[in-house]
């Protein structure tokens, strides 16, 4: 007799009750779900926005902001989380329908699917975006967070779509054993010598290449079309390819959708910048693991000597300020340290959100693994807004100031308490812009 998990069964039940309490809201949408280590905010944004563009009632869930039908239902600070409890879910589904919306597109964490969150919703789509580290202080180890993301995949029908980014190592894995419509995107002169040396071929579904990057944007070939975008990096034209192929699937006029590729601007605290009156370029950006945070600080220094950018001339120092979370994973405090010291001129060390910890202790932890000659590049300043004061009195005229790690947060979490904290008021404030 085989073993009885009382723990799915009830969490059956309740996922039937809240449909049938609810009418099943899920059953009128079409639901679009996006997972992954980074990116997952981008790509959901940029398919709301096209949607929206486009005509469609739509809503979106994402870290950043619940929205429904244009109207914002509730931001970051306030809402229970990135992907909500199943009561609060199927109730702002209903709602979302009741607002006669057609789509839903919002984001999947691997902590949501690990206790079941989306339990019982029946998604349209599955995007898969890349896999880094993150939340090891909550998954033992790098095996158990992909089998976390892959469970999202194995919950979709027979008649849902799975796309998966194939230049991520994890990104085929992911199709492994999974009984849906499979689809796949690339960028294959990114990787073409890997692939050759793997002794295979890139046949991905969609690809794309990166025709120019510079700080005025991207232009990009997807599949034939040629696309441009407000927004900045490689990291950013796979969210585009993303989105792009997604829309492709879902039966969207494609040619209004590169037009509106062109008009859309990065969610808030993604590479957000603005140039100083004294010539230094201000980057914020919501870079929080050791990957998300070196493909940053790489799309600078590729793109800082192009041109396009005025009153910049693109021989300047990058100067970073970022810390790192509070009672989460430790592993990746050191690593972050080590890409901040060796892809920056000066790298301030200061504190991200130290929750329950001593600041000083993830600054210590930060540092941990550096040379004396690497600690010539590094300032330690506990307080935030003081460190990015000492950023700013720092840069010169062609300079660059990355403050990374929190992104559109408005808010700072010390010992239980939040208070209100924004990065890009605190630099505009140093600016006096």
């Amino acid at each position: 007799m085989k073993n009885i998990n009382y723990k799915n069964l009830r969490r059956r039940f309740i996922n039937n009750l809240l449909g049938f309490h609810f009418f099943y809201p899920y059953k009128k949408l079409k639901i679009i779900g996006v997972t992954g280590t980074n990116g997952k905010t981008t790509t959901a944004t940029l398919l709301y926005r096209i949607a929206t563009s486009l005509g469609y009632r739509a809503g979106l869930i994402s870290t950043v902001e619940h929205i429904i039908a244009g109207e914002l239902k509730i931001a970051e600070g306030n809402k229970p989380s990135t992907s909500p409890d199943l009561p609060y879910l199927n109730k702002l589904l209903r709602e979302i329908v009741d607002k006669k919306c057609q789509y839903v597109f919002m984001e999947v964490t691997s902590i949501a699917l690990d206790q079941n969150r989306t339990a019982g919703i029946k998604f349209t789509g599955g995007i898969f975006t890349n896999l880094t580290q993150d939340h090891l202080d909550y998954h033992k180890d790098m095996e158990e967070y992909f089998q976390a993301k892959k469970k999202f995949f194995k919950m979709l029908s027979k008649d849902a779509f799975a796309l998966t980014n194939i230049d991520d190592e994890y990104g085929l894995k992911m199709l492994e054993g999974i009984q849906t419509k499979k689809s796949t995107y690339s960028f294959p002169a990114r990787n073409a010598s890997s692939i050759a040396n793997a002794g295979g071929e890139n046949n991905s579904d969609f690809q794309g290449e990166i025709k120019k990057l510079d700080f005025n944007g991207l232009e990009l070939d997807f599949n034939g079309n040629q696309i441009k975008s407000k927004l900045l990096g490689k990291f950013n034209a796979y969210n585009l390819l993303a989105a792009w192929s997604t829309c492709q699937m879902l039966g969207f006029d494609m040619k209004n959708v590169n037009k509106i590729l062109e008009s859309i601007a990065p969610p808030v605290g993604r590479f957000d910048h603005f140039m100083s009156k004294s010539g230094v370029l201000v980057i914020v950006d919501y870079a929080h693991t050791p990957d998300a945070l070196q493909k940053v600080l790489l799309t600078i220094e590729e793109i800082k000597s192009k041109e396009g950018l005025p009153r910049f001339d693109g021989r300047g120092r990058i100067i970073s300020v970022f810390g790192c979370g509070g009672d989460r994973d430790v592993s990746k405090r050191s690593k972050m340290g080590r890409i901040g010291v060796a892809l920056s001129d000066i790298a301030i060390f200061t504190s991200d959100n130290p929750r329950s910890e001593d600041p000083n202790k993830i600054i210590a932890d930060m540092a941990a693994e550096l040379t004396s000659k690497d600690m010539q590049k590094v300032k330690r300043i506990e307080n935030r807004s003081e460190a990015i004061k000492e950023a700013v009195k720092s840069a010169q005229r062609g300079d660059i100031i990355l403050c990374a790690g929190k992104g559109h947060e408005d808010y700072q979490e010390i010992n239980g308490v939040k208070s209100h904290f924004n990065d890009m008021e605190e630099l505009k404030k140093a600016f006096s812009v």
